[in-house]
């Protein structure tokens, strides 16, 4: 359980670097902006046009009497447009990270050369183009892995007591797990570390991913709040990357982990 306390310290940990470097955190904020817009407006048309989508996806039940009808429809209607919010929730980091590949592989290198004891980050010594075809290649297959893990949720939550309660929270931490290899990627990818080493490496320590991700996803819920918080959970990820491949932070808490000084006794 240590590891999710270690995992929320780093969140915290990159929302407070980026503080420190103000003009790096503007620039960054231009990605998660234009993504912002884009989304809101598909969750907009979705709540406009969705009760329509699913009277059109239920011919069967145009017959049905008294308020069976619209209960059936609106629980759908509901259901419909959650799916869509956790799916924004769930890609908006990918996206984010692909407008802003560029902004945001510059501030993972600052980090990495801020807390690396020789000052130096690691490069990938690719070309932008085959960077951002990477990226766009494994985030659309950790698209099709989130979407399938929300397709069975979605089905899970028809259960009876265990779809009101245990499903959700199961889906916090899937999408914590996915945000963060999202997130850590931009360092790992740098370093060589593939989609599947990845993904083992994330597993071999989840609780650390989900003391990051998961309170990081349910902040995401809040509109504007994942523009913010999208720089600093980029630095965060890049240190929590480096605590993956055990690489040493230098300087990092170092007052906090100082032996406490000697008090004389009177």
């Amino acid at each position: 359980m240590r590891d999710l306390g270690v995992g929320f310290g780093y969140l915290l940990k990159g929302q407070r670097w980026v503080a420190r470097h103000g003009r790096r955190y503007g620039f960054a904020l231009l990605p998660g902006l234009i993504t912002l817009v884009l989304y809101a407006a598909a969750l907009v048309a979705l709540a406009v046009w969705g009760e329509d989508a699913v009277a059109w996806a239920t011919p069967f039940a145009d017959d049905w009497s008294g308020p069976w009808q619209g209960l059936f429809r609106g629980f759908l209607t509901a259901v419909l447009f959650a799916l869509g919010l956790l799916l924004a929730v769930l890609t908006f980091t990918a996206v984010t990270l692909l407008v802003g590949q560029p902004f945001y592989e510059s501030l993972s290198e600052e980090v990495d050369a801020d807390v690396s004891p020789d000052g130096t980050a690691p490069q990938s010594g690719l070309p932008l183009w085959r960077e951002l075809w990477i990226s766009a290649r494994d985030s659309l297959r950790i698209l099709v892995r989130a979407l399938l893990w929300g397709v069975l949720l979605f089905a899970l939550g028809f259960l009876p007591f265990v779809g009101q309660t245990a499903v959700p929270v199961i889906g916090f931490f899937v999408t914590g797990f996915f945000l963060t290899e999202e997130l850590a990627a931009v360092a790992l990818q740098r370093r060589g570390v593939g989609l599947r080493a990845r993904l083992t490496l994330l597993r071999s320590r989840r609780t650390l991913v989900w003391g990051f991700g998961t309170p990081l996803g349910l902040a995401f819920l809040v509109p504007f709040v994942a523009v913010f918080l999208m720089p600093g959970a980029v630095a965060g990820a890049t240190l929590l990357a480096r605590d993956l491949l055990g690489e040493e932070n230098a300087g990092e808490d170092s007052e906090a982990e100082a032996p406490p000084a000697h008090r004389p006794v009177p």
